[in-house]
């Protein structure tokens, strides 16, 4: 399903990632691991195409989306949640929602708006409480409900988390994990998932990577992972 093959990226003359290469089966939940800074995001942001490799390539669906823009990956099935959710703070939730349902590729089997709001709504119920509130008055967990089903609105065929559950009080992150988790039963979807936490990633991911200084240095199956990887590549 996504495919990246020896991805170089620089910032100036700055090499921040170094053939970083990777595979996410379709309906495979992808944990991304490693220390702060080593191009954890880096290499998400690549993939959507927010930033542009200097060599190496980006395969959706066994197609080469390397030069292609971020909206048309997005019309390809390519969804995004950052690190700092990016809710757009004048706009309602409605509002802010709706940018994701635009987003759809074209004749989504036919599903309105409002029936695709349900969807959401059943997974994050609290969004129908606040759906007339702006984005800038939502706390943390509030926003990061939001972000997350502005992305799966879009209907996505590939969803990138980047650390979803940070900084969010403990009862969110229950139901965010609760929803991952239902995801990776139904296989809707491939999901990459930035998480640090071994006993997270255990719980979510069907497969891990760990980034050191940019690069690739473990990969393999979650049930495999070791605490020695974690203690010398995270944070513990």
């Amino acid at each position: 399903m996504l495919k990246l093959d020896n991805i170089n990226v620089y910032y100036g003359e700055s090499h921040i990632l170094r053939n970083v290469s990777l595979e996410a089966e379709t309906g495979q939940v992808l944990c991304l691991m490693g220390r702060n800074g080593v191009g954890k995001t880096t290499t998400l942001k690549a993939i959507t195409g927010l930033l542009v490799p200097r060599s190496g390539r980006v395969m959706l669906e066994g197609k080469d989306v390397t030069g292609e823009t971020p909206d048309r990956r997005v019309k390809r099935g390519l969804a995004y949640v950052p690190q700092g959710r990016e809710i757009l703070p004048h706009l309602t939730v409605r509002e802010n929602l709706r940018l994701g349902f635009w987003a759809r590729p074209s004749g989504s089997n036919g599903v309105t708006e409002p029936q695709a709001f349900e969807e959401v709504f059943a997974l994050f119920p609290k969004l129908t409480q606040i759906i007339e509130r702006p984005g800038g008055v939502l706390s943390g967990g509030e926003q990061q409900q939001v972000a997350i089903a502005r992305a799966l609105l879009s209907k996505p065929k590939v969803l990138l988390l980047d650390e979803p559950t940070e900084g969010i009080q403990p009862n969110i992150v229950d139901l965010i994990e609760e929803v991952i988790i239902g995801f990776k039963t139904k296989r809707l979807f491939t999901i990459v998932l930035v998480e640090q936490g071994l006993q997270m990633a255990a719980r979510l991911a069907d497969a891990y990577v760990i980034m050191a200084k940019g690069a690739v240095v473990a990969s393999g199956k979650t049930s495999e992972l070791s605490e020695a990887q974690v203690k010398q590549h995270l944070v513990v």
